[in-house]
This record gives C-alpha cells, sequence and structure tokens, in this order.
C-alpha cells in the first residue's frame, strides 16, 4: 500500500506543535478507588499516540471521561484559559475519590502534510 504525502509548499511553513501529555492517578493517601486503577498509575500521550506502560490497565469509564479534553491540552492556550492552569479531572464514578493529573511534558513539532491528505490553501 503507498502513502501519499502531500508535497511541502515552497515557501510555506506547514508545521504545528502539540504538547505531550502524561495522565496520572492521583488521589489521598489510603483512599479506596472503585476504578481498578492503582495510584501512580499513568499513560503517555504523543501526537495522537496514547502509550500505556506494559501490564497495566485503566478504566474504559475514566478513559472516556478524559479523552474530551486531551486535545484541548495538547494545543497552546492562552495563560489565563482554564485549559492552562486546571490540571486534575474527577473520576466519573461520583462516589471514587481518584483524580487523574493531565501534565503538559515537551512540545513535539509536526508537519501538515503528515497527518492529513487535505493540502493547504
Amino acid at each position: 500500500m503507498t502513502t501519499l504525502t502531500p508535497p511541502a509548499t515552497p515557501g510555506i511553513d506547514d508545521t504545528f506543535e502539540l504538547y505531550d501529555l502524561r495522565v496520572e492517578v492521583v488521589a489521598p493517601d489510603g483512599a479506596r478507588l472503585y476504578c481498578g486503577a492503582r495510584i501512580g498509575d499513568h499513560f503517555v500521550v504523543e501526537g495522537e499516540l496514547l502509550r500505556m506502560p506494559a501490564n497495566q490497565g485503566f478504566s474504559l469509564y475514566s478513559l472516556a471521561a478524559i479523552l474530551p479534553l486531551l486535545p484541548a491540552k495538547q494545543r497552546v492556550t492562552h495563560p489565563n484559559d482554564w485549559l492552562s492552569t486546571d490540571t486534575d479531572i474527577a473520576c466519573p464514578d461520583p462516589n471514587c475519590p481518584s483524580r487523574f493529573r493531565i501534565t503538559r511534558l515537551g512540545k513535539r513539532r509536526f508537519r501538515h502534510g503528515d497527518t492529513t491528505a487535505v493540502p493547504l490553501a
């Protein structure tokens, strides 16, 4: 199978940056977690890839609560935007005291032509 990558447009910088993210389970010491997570469980988001350590799972329901926020957290935001400052997301189970801390890591550079077949205008 051949993958077609649109050529870069001469004189146009088609690059953009996204933050890599780390999502980690945090909770008060001694708290009982109902989602099957352990304090310190985590995954990393690199571009569109979600990477989990070997032998570690993540609740489907917890992941469903977090996923809509990840693309927004990857983008550069205004310093006053709540997405720039708020890091902890509550577990979707109202009886579970866990939180999922989203930390922005370093930025990764991408090329438009490597991420879509739609050319820049």
